[in-house]
């Protein structure tokens, strides 16, 4: 168990190997810089001209669908979605061609609150077009390259510029429908200096790594110690010979849960003031609700009555209700959680689930170790009443002799 836990931790590198590299030379033309972007496999390459400040510049991007749409742009205010004057590529309805149309993504698109509409930019696009990798037989694919050229005039003295770059499943007609909300869906975006090609510091490793610690410590806390610390309950405190040793177990368990859980969730809420914009509407929701119930099922110990008391068994029923959901939601939170970062098809998540699957084999087994126990019991039970009753007839039939 301790060494699949250490597999998720590794499966949750933030540095994932990028297989696209970055390339100076395209069929047209040859640029002086490239860069291979943080996410997405996507690469840039350019040339500036600090003499009349233009940017001549290639991003190579890939489609997620063959009715999707790649798009990148530049946020001549801050490096975010909102604001961005983007380029963006798909098949025309129509004909099926590549179509290249200008966008402003402006506070109203945020969300898909309402349709996204080509319109002019306010920027300087001297020159655009886009291209599928391969030439003009090339067909429009998952995974298919695409390359978006533009020649922009940019503010003189002006060299840091907010690139960034998305993609999306399907258009419709000639409106590109929000892209998805995965962890690199949602940091694709870098600061780059085009005269020197240095890029600028930003949060961007410090939120991932963030998000890697949230991930691993929620896992192992409302993912398998708190089930683990129910499963003790359940199957322990029927062992007589540990005696009260089982009640020591399960809430050392819990408790250690729920106060690591809670330092997960600590994490989870930094990591929203951290990323304005990013709404995990169902992750969120779970996280709070696991939350509030695990410390409702912690604080409970504080007015656990006694034994003989006649409110014992009330206690007893809230205790186990708010336990059991608080495990399912935390479960439940755990695989909401892997497709929120973008791990639903990882290693992470399939140790996740080994770890898992190995604590439910425990449970079917002890469950059914309980029931043939319960039965046997049952059975000698019967037996010893059924020959209490038999002696008892036995002994009253007898009659007194002289």
């Amino acid at each position: 168990m301790l060494l699949l836990l250490f597999l998720i931790s590794l499966c949750f590198h933030p540095n994932r190997v990028l297989s696209i590299q970055c390339t100076t030379k395209t069929a047209s033309k040859t640029f002086e810089k490239c860069m291979t972007l943080p996410t997405q496999q996507a690469s840039i390459a350019w040339s500036y001209h600090p003499h009349n400040a233009s940017l001549d510049l290639a991003f190579f991007g890939s489609f997620i669908s063959p009715s999707g749409w790649v798009g990148w742009g530049i946020n001549p205010t801050s490096p975010e979605m909102t604001g961005s004057r983007a380029l963006i590529a798909f098949p025309d309805p129509n004909s099926g061609q590549i179509v290249l149309l200008p966008y402003i993504l402006d506070p109203t698109v945020k969300l898909q609150k309402n349709p996204l509409l080509s319109r002019p930019l306010d920027v300087h696009v001297i020159a655009s077009s886009a291209a599928l990798y391969g030439g003009r037989m090339a067909t429009i694919h998952n995974g298919a390259t695409i390359q978006i050229h533009a020649t922009i005039k940019l503010v003189p003295n002006k060299t840091k510029i907010h690139f960034v770059w998305n993609r999306g499943l399907y258009v419709q007609g000639y409106s590109p429908t929000i892209h998805p909300t995965t962890l690199d869906d949602l940091s694709s975006t870098t600061t780059i200096d085009v005269l020197s090609g240095a890029t600028a510091k930003n949060n961007n490793n410090n939120i991932r790594l963030l998000k890697t610690v949230h991930g691993v410590i929620n896992a192992i806390s409302w993912g398998l110690l708190l089930p683990i610390g129910a499963v003790t309950a359940r199957y322990l405190r029927h062992i007589q010979a540990i005696g009260p040793v089982w009640f020591y177990v399960h809430a050392g368990v819990q408790i250690s849960a729920v106060f690591l859980g809670t330092v997960g969730f600590s994490i989870g809420i930094r990591l929203g003031e951290l990323s304005p914009g990013r709404v995990y509407g169902l992750h969120r929701k779970l996280g709070f609700a696991a939350f509030c119930l695990g410390w409702l099922q912690t604080l409970a110990l504080l007015f656990r009555p006694k034994t003989t008391h006649k409110f014992r068994k009330y206690w007893k029923s809230y205790h186990h209700f708010v336990g059991y959901a608080c495990v399912v939601l935390g479960v439940v939170n755990c695989f909401q959680g892997f497709e929120v970062m973008g791990e639903s098809n990882s290693y992470a998540k399939l140790a996740y689930c080994l770890c898992l699957s190995t604590l439910i084999g425990v449970c079917v087994a002890l469950e059914v170790n309980s029931w043939v126990i319960f039965c046997r019991k049952a059975k000698e039970e019967k037996i010893k009443r059924e020959g209490l009753f038999g002696a008892s007839s036995e002994k009253g039939s007898g009659t007194i002799r002289d």
